[in-house]
């Protein structure tokens, strides 16, 4: 019964990773909805308000306004390191994969654009029917572009990541790298010392040290600590 109405969902990375992540259910995604709508109406009321009286051409920048503030405002936002719109991030939300990794720029573009067809057909009928009955409060756009809305300070994966802060990957990582330096971080207090580091040394190229007195292990496991949304920067080493 209790596995029915539990909330808690445990996603698999493509390099069996469990990634333990809480959808954000109807009520505060709602509440996140209304913030962003307040926000683009106030922006839109403001800007078209000075173009009012600038005539032809005025009209048609407003026409260009209206729809970048009402198409590309959330996937300006979801693309940024925040992954969230200001309405998601007041909230303590992001938006990610369903497998648990970054939301990537994709999926990003799929579910909203699916918006076309979650808002029918009236008021986001669509949307809200498909949230009340999964478990995972997904709309159409979601499952379309596989990904997920999730309080993104629960997005961990299962297990407990060794000890270090969180420290930005200093190059650009695939999903591949992703994976398998979280796999890393997630199982390094069950190693040595001197292993967990022989093994950290495979990842240079990934994780170039800044200095010769620093441990590999402890930066895989602060940039693992990073991509999993623990996002406060630290002083380089």
């Amino acid at each position: 019964m209790s596995a029915s109405i539990d909330t808690i969902l445990t996603a698999e990375t493509p390099e069996g990773i469990a990634i333990v992540i809480r959808p954000a259910g109807f009520a505060v995604r709602c509440t996140a909805f209304l913030i962003d709508v307040f926000i683009r109406f106030f922006a839109l009321s403001s800007l078209l308000t000075g173009l009012s009286v600038g005539g032809h051409f005025a009209k048609g920048a407003m026409f260009i306004i209206l729809f970048v503030i009402n198409w590309l405002y959330p996937v300006i936002f979801e693309l940024t390191p925040l992954a969230a719109t200001p309405g998601k991030y007041m909230l303590g939300l992001q938006v990610m994969m369903a497998n648990g990794l970054p939301l990537t720029p994709a999926g990003c573009l799929t579910r909203n654009l699916m918006r076309a067809v979650d808002m029918l057909p009236l008021m986001y009928a669509f949307a809200i029917v498909t949230m009340l009955l999964r478990r995972d409060a997904r709309r159409l756009g979601d499952l379309a572009g596989d990904t997920v809305v999730v309080y993104r300070h629960e997005a961990v994966a299962a297990g407990a990541f060794g000890r270090g802060d969180p420290i930005p990957p200093p190059v650009v990582l695939s999903p591949r790298q992703q994976a398998a330096i979280a796999a890393f971080a997630w199982r390094v207090d069950r190693l040595t010392e001197e292993r967990a580091e022989e093994i950290a040394a495979l990842a240079g190229s990934a994780a170039p040290l800044r200095s010769s007195n620093s441990s590999m292990t402890a930066r895989l496991v602060g940039i693992a600590r990073w991509l999993h949304g623990q996002r406060r920067r630290t002083v380089a080493e």
